[in-house]
Order: C-alpha cells, then sequence, then structure tokens
C-alpha cells in the first residue's frame, strides 16, 4: 500500500526567528538614516552652549550678565536670554573644559530622551500588548529623528530638561495627587519662560494646588537668584524681558510661532501689535480650554500636549527646538487610531485618519523646516501659497492640531497608568 503523501509543514504566524530578523532590519534601517539627518546640523557645532558659556565666563570676570552680546551673520547680534535662575545653574559649568560640558548636555540629553519616550510610549504598549523592547527603541529612534531633537543636540539647549520636568510633573506627580506636584513645572518656569503656559493649564484644570506650588517654585527660585544677582535679576525683569529684539529677528523662519507667521507676512516691517494678541488670546483661550476638557476627561498627555501646542504658537519666539510637543500628539494619534474599532465603518474611517495624520505630522517634524532649507540672511516676505506654507509648517500644523488632537478615554475607576492618561 502506497505510503500517503506527507504535506508541508503548515506556515503559521508564529514564527518568532522571522519576526526577530524583520525588527532587527527595521531598527538597524532607522538608526542608518539617523547620521543623514543629523548631518546639515552639524554646521550648528553646539552654537547656543558656547554662547550660555562665553556669557558665563563674561559675567564671571564681573561684567553685567545682560551686556554680553556676540555677533551672527543671521540674527545680527545675539544675547544671553535665560532668566537669571538660569544663569545660576549654568554658571559652574563655565569651570569646565568646554568639551566636558559639550559632553554632560549631550549625554543628559540623550538620556532625557529616552526617558521622556519611554513615559509617552509605554502605556500604549501595554494597552495593545506590543513588543516592548522594539517597540520602545523604534520610538526613541523616530524621536532623535525629529528636527526639534535634532536642533536640541546640535544647538546645545537644555529643552530636554524642561520636558523631563513638566512630563515628570503632569504626567506622575499632578494626576496621583503628590505633595510635590507643581514643583517640576515651577521650576521649568524659572529656568526658560515658555513653561509659564504649564502654570495656565494647571489653573485651568482646577489643581488648585498645583499651581499655587508651580508659581511658589518659580518665584522662590526667582528671589534665589535676585539675593544672589541682584542688578541683574532687576534689569532682566524690568527691561531684558520685554526686548524680543534680543532673541533674533521674529520674520526668521526658524521662528515658528504666530508673530513670527504674521512677521513674515510684513517683513521687513514689525506687525502691527494688536492683531497678534487678539489672535494670540483667541488661540490661547481655545487651547486651553480643550486641553482642560481632554484633563478632566483623564487624558492628561492629550492636555499637556494641546498645552505646549498653544505655547508654541502664542509665545513671540518659539524656535524650531522649543517645539518637542509635537512628539507627544504623534503618540496620541496613534493610540487613538489603535483604539478605534476597525469592525465598523466609522471606526474604520477613524482609525485611517488618525494614521494618516500621525504619519503625516511624523513626516513634517522630521522633514522639519530650517534643517534642509537655506532661508538666506534678509528678511523676506511669504509671497505666494506655498511659500506660506512651507515656512509656516510648523505653527499651521499646531493650529490644525489644537482642533483636531482627540481626547482618550477615562480609564476605568481607581486605575493609573503609568503615564496618567484617560483609559
Amino acid at each position: 500500500m502506497p505510503a500517503e503523501p506527507v504535506a508541508p509543514p503548515a506556515v503559521t504566524e508564529d514564527d518568532p526567528g522571522g519576526r526577530t530578523a524583520r525588527r532587527l532590519v527595521a531598527v538597524v534601517a532607522l538608526a542608518a538614516v539617523l547620521p543623514a539627518l543629523y548631518l546639515p546640523g552639524l554646521v550648528h557645532d553646539f552654537f547656543d552652549l558656547k554662547i550660555y558659556m562665553r556669557a558665563m565666563d563674561w559675567w564671571s570676570a564681573g561684567h553685567p550678565l545682560y551686556d554680553y552680546v556676540q555677533p551672527d551673520r543671521v540674527q545680527g547680534a545675539l544675547y544671553f536670554t535665560y532668566p537669571p535662575f538660569a544663569a545660576l545653574l549654568l554658571r559652574p559649568f563655565a569651570l569646565l573644559p568646554l568639551g566636558a560640558t559639550i559632553a554632560i548636555f549631550t549625554v543628559l540629553t540623550v538620556v532625557g530622551v529616552v526617558v521622556t519616550t519611554r513615559w509617552l510610549v509605554l502605556p500604549v504598549i501595554r494597552r495593545h500588548d506590543l513588543p516592548a523592547l522594539f517597540s520602545v527603541t523604534v520610538a526613541v529612534l523616530l524621536v532623535f529623528a525629529v528636527e526639534s531633537t535634532r536642533e536640541t543636540l546640535t544647538f546645545g539647549q537644555i529643552n530636554m530638561l524642561l520636558v523631563v520636568l513638566i512630563l515628570g510633573d503632569l504626567l506622575f506627580a499632578v494626576p496621583r495627587g503628590r505633595r510635590w506636584a507643581g514643583v517640576g513645572v515651577g521650576l521649568a518656569a524659572a529656568l526658560k519662560l515658555f513653561p509659564g503656559i504649564f502654570v495656565l493649564y494647571l489653573l485651568a484644570t482646577r489643581r488648585w494646588r498645583a499651581a499655587v506650588v508651580a508659581a511658589v517654585t518659580a518665584t522662590l527660585a526667582t528671589l534665589l537668584a535676585a539675593a544672589v544677582a541682584p542688578g541683574d535679576s532687576w534689569r532682566f525683569w524690568t527691561h531684558e524681558l520685554w526686548a524680543t529684539d534680543r532673541v533674533g529677528r521674529t520674520d526668521y523662519t526658524g521662528n515658528q510661532s504666530l508673530f513670527g507667521l504674521l512677521s513674515r507676512i510684513t517683513a521687513p516691517d514689525k506687525p502691527s501689535q494688536l492683531p497678534w494678541l487678539l489672535l494670540a488670546l483667541l488661540v490661547a483661550g481655545y487651547g486651553l480650554w480643550r486641553a482642560a476638557r481632554a484633563a478632566r476627561a483623564g487624558d492628561a498627555l492629550a492636555g499637556l500636549t494641546l498645552t505646549g501646542l498653544v505655547g508654541g504658537l502664542v509665545s513671540p519666539i518659539t524656535w524650531t527646538h522649543h517645539l518637542y510637543w509635537f512628539i507627544p500628539a504623534v503618540v496620541v494619534l496613534l493610540d487613538a487610531a489603535l483604539d478605534a474599532d476597525r469592525g465598523t465603518v466609522e471606526g474604520a474611517r477613524r482609525r485611517r485618519w488618525l494614521l494618516v495624520l500621525a504619519v503625516g505630522t511624523g513626516f513634517v517634524i522630521v522633514y522639519g523646516v530650517v534643517t534642509f532649507q537655506d532661508w538666506g540672511v534678509a528678511p523676506a516676505r511669504t509671497d505666494d501659497l506655498a511659500d506660506f506654507v512651507v515656512r509656516n509648517a510648523y505653527v499651521l500644523l499646531s493650529l490644525l492640531l489644537l482642533a483636531v488632537l482627540p481626547a482618550r478615554r477615562r480609564p476605568p475607576e481607581g486605575a493609573v497608568t503609568p503615564a496618567g492618561n484617560g483609559h
């Protein structure tokens, strides 16, 4: 009796070896792209950090801190523009060799990127049962690919320190009602003015105690700096704070704020203050209203993301390295897309829309607005629609996300997710 033919082994989805190989290829491919993205930014050569250190040397020599100035081919002249408390923390670095300071800032930024990215994606990974190590690795590599991260690293900026303080506060301390909730936001606001928008967020979400703690922390840090450097502190808060020309040309394409958009329309003239103030108030009111609604629905990540986008829009100067907040926006979009019910027509449509928006946002923030474009040194108006869109890409994307970023579901009663999100 002839032997029955043996059927070939069935191909199943359970192919751990193949999956691992594909994931490894994806990680290596992403890592291989990073040098090409960073190559144009190498010309920055830690430019901002070098300004900080030269200003600290100038200050240590007995000169007024805010008299420090150096020429720049694009901006004309650049000054030290941070609050006195930031100068107080930067001053010890002037005692180190410049190479050591650059290494410390770079390592701290890299660590900050890894830590904050894990905070953002781990709750999504757990909810949707995604492969943890692979997902975190891909997410970290993608965050390093984003223009704001590249600019932070190559300029030697302190933005990731601020992000760590803000996210640690608003994703952990505030949702869990910790006694020290608000300290991170307060310290960030004392170091740089931009994070002050998150104090307004705490007020809008009726986190009264955390808002008071944030305000008191910022005030105490500012008073400490005033006790150490009273003359420089008085000068900063009464004069330099209001001199926007000290931080560079507002019409330069790297300034991705509403005021920057208006400045590029009216260049070389300055835009009228009244229309900008009205527009900024409208955007701030709407954005904080949406942020407060998201927070009340239990979605802390969407709430703080919307607030960060508001801060970038209404600040007179918002350089590209300030705009970290697109990164959590992509996380929110992807999480909401994974939540959408693919079994219904409406759910499938919503899923596609959210994925398209997430991928589109990712493309814009990786390609960026300044890395691969030379916008010249002279003021130039945005004369046509294409030029307007390209030179204001982050502003327009921020406005779009402010309108459509979803707030996700509230968690079960009593549940606390690692990121304090609404699931």
